[in-house]
């Protein structure tokens, strides 16, 4: 049986306020980076929300938040939220961001640069799972995966086609469109 230390270590200062400050700094320090790779939820307001169901089977609800809760083309910052009612593979929501894509005559090399970020970047999920997209005023996307960030693709136009997916007039489903953006 292995028997537990009884000693403690204590962090020390031979000058505590200069410690206090060390301790101040850095809580300043994470809240500051932690603020910095999230939108300002509080900004953002429901816009619409939309459910897709296949033939009998439920795959998601869709949520889509933006500043007001009012949509137009463009409008930045954006928050996509996607929370799936069954489980699905990583590859195989890749694979449908390319039909989409495809679908909407948009598949170039860079799509497949980016089809190969999203490949390393997402994770299997399961029935309550949620994938948000948030894109930021400069067109940073972000993606998190139950809340938590899990990457980043910088390029503009990518959140542009992303997110066309669902809200590009040219989606492959117009009435989820309208129901996201308040038209429905």
């Amino acid at each position: 049986m292995m028997r537990l230390s009884q000693h403690k270590t204590y962090l020390t200062s031979s000058r505590p306020e200069k410690f206090g400050l060390c301790k101040t700094i850095a809580a300043l320090l994470f809240s500051l980076s932690t603020a910095a790779n999230a939108l300002d939820s509080a900004a953002l307001a429901l816009c619409g929300e939309a459910k897709l169901s296949v033939l009998f089977w439920d795959v998601y609800e869709s949520r889509l938040l933006t500043p007001g809760g009012e949509w137009q083309p463009g409008i930045r910052p954006l928050r996509l939220e996607i929370r799936y009612l069954r489980d699905i593979k990583a590859a195989d929501l890749v694979e449908q961001t390319a039909k989409e894509w495809q679908a909407q005559g948009i598949s170039t090399e860079q799509h497949n640069l980016w089809l190969d970020q999203l490949n390393a970047q997402w994770r299997d999920v399961s029935e309550g799972d949620v994938i948000a997209l948030e894109i930021d005023e400069q067109g940073k996307s972000q993606f998190l995966f139950n809340g938590e960030p899990i990457g980043t693709i910088d390029h503009p136009q990518f959140g542009e086609d992303f997110a066309g997916i669902w809200l590009s007039q040219n989606t492959t489903r117009p009435e989820l469109r309208k129901a996201l953006i308040g038209e429905g």
